[in-house]
């Protein structure tokens, strides 16, 4: 459904000319939910509006449906793109009421009243405010604003839909509920999507993909699975929730298997690249949730910090001058000072190229 190809935008600042996106690459198939994930400033936004029509790239070629929209000299402005976009400002217009904040989005298509409001009124049942048609926009939460907000985006037929992170203006109950209805309203319309995002979780949560992006490239994506448990590279796997990150070299490689030489002991991992090699530099990247009490890895310190969550103890043991962050049983002795052995087992020690 969307295809990017050796997308390029500049900006000039301070004198100088910054590369936003340089070079990126991605498709994104026809019902699938993908977001650009990334740190401010990696380029997610400035990819989204080109996509949108919002940026002139410098150079690439964006196709939509199988239609150009980007190219050499070929540049389909916004409203020819037949793209619905929900951006971290609602817009309601203050006025209307909810009914006819969707409605307004045909009148500049020459739809006919009538088709306005039957076309208005399924969207509106599609994000469940059927109930709210009539109601005053400035009465609505925050929450409902977003979901008119997004019903004016689905009400002209869109071929995809773009989000600009829309629930950055949530409070955090309020998000985990709205990113489960927008995964909804994205898979009950089978439209595709591209959306935009800092937050972790969120991309983790809503995503069929996940496109991380860093200073203007794409560094990994994959599957939210993928991405998170089997990272290539130590920026994904530090950028992705908490991770341990344990200096190393490469002993051995055997099987799959590659023994590593850190100053915590030998610890065996697993390459997800299957590039590394005997003497390489490396990085062993195990998460808080993979040190338990199961496992041939063994490492061996002393409680440094500890605080109780409900079912799981966070804890920070200090093994010789490294932290390490895990996450024990609930029921876990919190003493500081005390002797801690954690074990983990090879395939949750995941062996990266040292960057």
């Amino acid at each position: 459904m969307i295809e990017v190809a050796g997308l390029r935008k500049s900006f000039a600042a301070g004198g100088q000319t910054i590369a936003a996106v340089d070079g990126v690459d991605f498709s994104i198939k026809a019902g699938a939910m993908a977001t650009l994930l990334g740190p401010s400033g990696c380029g997610k936004t400035t990819t989204l509006r080109c996509l949108a029509g919002l940026e002139r790239p410098d150079s690439g070629r964006i196709a939509i449906g199988g239609a150009t929209m980007v190219d050499t000299g070929v540049f389909v402005p916004p409203q020819r793109r037949n793209l619905g976009m929900v951006f971290q400002s609602y817009a309601i217009w203050p006025h209307m009421s909810v009914l006819e904040n969707v409605a307004y989005a045909l009148e500049g298509r020459g739809v006919p009243r009538a088709e306005r409001r039957k076309r208005a009124m399924e969207a509106l049942a599609l994000v469940q405010l059927t109930e709210l048609a009539e109601r005053a926009a400035p009465r609505l939460s925050g929450g409902q604003q977003q979901r008119v907000a997004i019903a004016r985006a689905l009400v002209g037929q869109p071929q995809a839909l773009l989000f600009d992170e829309p629930l950055s203006n949530l409070d955090a109950k309020l998000r985990i509920e709205m990113r489960n209805e927008l995964k909804r309203i994205q898979r009950e319309s089978g439209l595709t999507a591209v959306y935009v995002t800092h937050d972790q979780a969120e991309a983790l949560a809503i995503s069929d993909e996940i496109i991380l992006m860093r200073a203007g490239h794409i560094v990994e994506r994959g599957t939210p699975v993928d991405v998170y448990r089997r990272p290539r590279h130590v920026f994904t796997a530090q950028f992705l929730g908490s991770t341990n990150l344990i200096p190393g070299m490469v002993a051995e490689v055997n099987c799959g298997r590659l023994a590593i030489t850190t100053a915590l002991g030998r610890i065996l991992g697993v390459d997800p690249t299957g590039a590394l090699r005997g003497g390489a530099k490396v990085m062993v990247s195990i998460r808080p949730e993979d040190l338990a009490t199961d496992g041939i890895n063994t490492i061996e310190g002393r409680m440094a910090f500890a605080a109780f969550a409900g079912a799981v103890v966070e804890a920070v043991v200090l093994c010789g001058d490294t932290k390490i962050q895990c996450l024990l049983d609930g029921d876990a002795d919190l003493t500081p000072g005390r002797s801690v052995v954690l074990r983990a087992k090879p395939e949750a020690c995941l062996v990266l190229a040292e960057e």
